[in-house]
């Protein structure tokens, strides 16, 4: 197959957000390059390793994914740079924005990542993709298998992490668990083999369904045990409806200024002493989040913070 790669020429304060705007756009398989220098904690130096000299850092970053030759990409390319442009409304340096496009035939592209992505933790909980066969030896109280597909969700984005562990804090057997933007189905299938009672997920992007489907099934879910539906819970009464109420913990790990929508229709989802748990916050975008849950009432209880990242989480008191 023949595919087109379109390259965003930006900087590396903003590929964060373009990678988010491209994942709200349906594009989850991205490629990155900057010059931005290897934190320690990735790098292995603790252990003793010796990087080799990098280039000095200049501050932008390529920002590539691939779409099918056949594909009309017009549409989605002025969505692009409407994006790219709306980002100085934030005060944040967007580059050039220019994209260019270049031809290749590499048909296993989409998978080529995978042979560095291997098995990992977080605090107690094993994850592994499902093209590792087994589990080391290992001390978790969860062994997870997770294929995120095209859907965006492994575990080992901080957000996701941060999700994770608040996820772990406040969910106890026998509660309700709403999943907004639910992607790989990752955080419902912790929350089911948590001892939730009830799961219920939502998500924009078709290729949810697929990977939800393989998850639940790598993890002896039943797919009865986890409905889902597609649609925008911020401004849509049938998903909205098909929702329903009375949940214990409600969660969102989607960047600020989509968590700013769909913010006030939470409060109806949630019981009395609801928690309500928010992640892929970059801090600088912070206020944004705090704003949309003081606006509906929602008190905040805690904040935590990961790299860029951060995680708001509220209580409907």
């Amino acid at each position: 197959m023949e595919w087109i790669k379109y390259t965003i020429h930006t900087t590396d304060e903003a590929e964060d957000l373009v990678c988010a705007m491209l994942e709200e756009l349906g594009i989850t398989g991205v490629e990155i390059s900057d010059t931005a220098p290897i934190p320690e904690e990735d790098a292995g130096l603790e252990f003793g390793n010796i990087l080799p000299k990098a280039p000095e850092n200049d501050h932008k970053a390529l920002i590539s994914f691939y779409l099918d030759k056949d594909e009309d990409p017009e549409m989605l390319l002025s969505e692009i740079k409407k994006g790219i442009l709306e980002l100085k409304d934030f005060n944040i340096d967007p580059g050039s924005g220019e994209v260019t496009r270049d031809t290749t035939k590499d048909e296993d592209w989409i998978n080529n990542w995978k042979t560095y992505f291997h098995q990992f933790t977080v605090d107690d909980i094993l994850i592994i993709p499902s093209w590792e066969d087994a589990a080391p030896k290992s001390e978790a109280s969860m062994v997870l298998r997770i294929d995120p597909g095209t859907a965006f969700g492994t575990g080992k984005h901080e957000s996701t992490q941060l999700a994770i562990r608040a996820l772990r804090k406040y969910l106890k057997p026998g509660m309700k668990f709403l999943d907004i933007g639910t992607g790989s189905g990752i955080l419902s299938v912790i929350a089911l083999k948590s001892g939730a009672s009830y799961a219920f997920g939502t998500d924009l992007d078709p290729a949810v369904v697929p990977a939800i489907a393989d998850n639940l099934s790598r993890n002896d879910i039943s797919p009865e045990d986890f409905p889902y539906v597609l649609g925008n819970i911020a401004n849509d009464p049938e998903i909205q409806k098909a929702c329903g109420d009375g949940y214990d913990v409600v969660a969102a790990n989607i960047i600020a200024e989509i968590l700013a929508e769909i913010t006030p229709a939470v409060p109806q989802r949630l019981k009395k002493g609801g928690i309500y748990i928010t992640s892929g916050i970059l801090t600088t975008h912070a206020d944004i989040v705090r704003k949309a849950m003081a606006d509906v009432g929602l008190c905040i209880i805690e904040e935590n913070i990961l790299g860029e990242w951060e995680s708001i989480i509220a209580v409907k008191e």
